[in-house]
């Protein structure tokens, strides 16, 4: 694949500043052996081309992603990892508990119902606390 620096750059801080250290080498490792493109492609095309447009602040854009994963119904890990994401750029509970509510008639109940269910631990850790680890990529913590 063609690379362009100043894309990767820029899309590299923004990974890991919505997902936090250490976000891009997992990235790297899931598609390790299957599809490394793929992770070339996330990072510059939809993290440092999309993702960095003007336009929408990072909230707007996260809110708007959980919502397109609600909405599927399929992507749990990208719902959980999003959630994360909307919280590290300022979003509240609320809106993103709003966000998925508001799919309600759209989505149907079962949709919504799921998503609440499967981001409830990451919107019941207080944002203040230091103590909380920041799972990669949405993945729920080891039990």
């Amino acid at each position: 694949m063609i690379s362009n620096p100043e894309l990767r750059q820029r899309g590299v801080a923004l990974f890991e500043q919505l997902f936090g250290a250490g976000a891009g080498d997992a990235l790297v490792k899931d598609m390790e052996g299957l599809c490394p493109d793929f992770t070339d492609m996330s990072i510059e095309w939809a993290m440092g081309g999309i993702l960095s447009r003007p336009g929408l602040d990072h909230i707007t854009r996260e809110l708007v992603v959980i919502a397109s994963c609600v909405t599927l119904g399929h992507t749990v890990p990208q719902l959980r990892a999003h959630t994360q994401a909307a919280l590290a750029a300022g979003a509240t509970r609320e809106q993103i508990v709003e966000t998925i509510l508001q799919l309600l008639f759209y989505a149907g109940g079962a949709a919504v119902r799921n998503a609440l269910v499967n981001v409830k631990d990451i919107l019941a850790v207080s944002p203040d606390d230091d103590s909380a680890e920041r799972v990669p990529f949405g993945r729920k913590r080891p039990e």
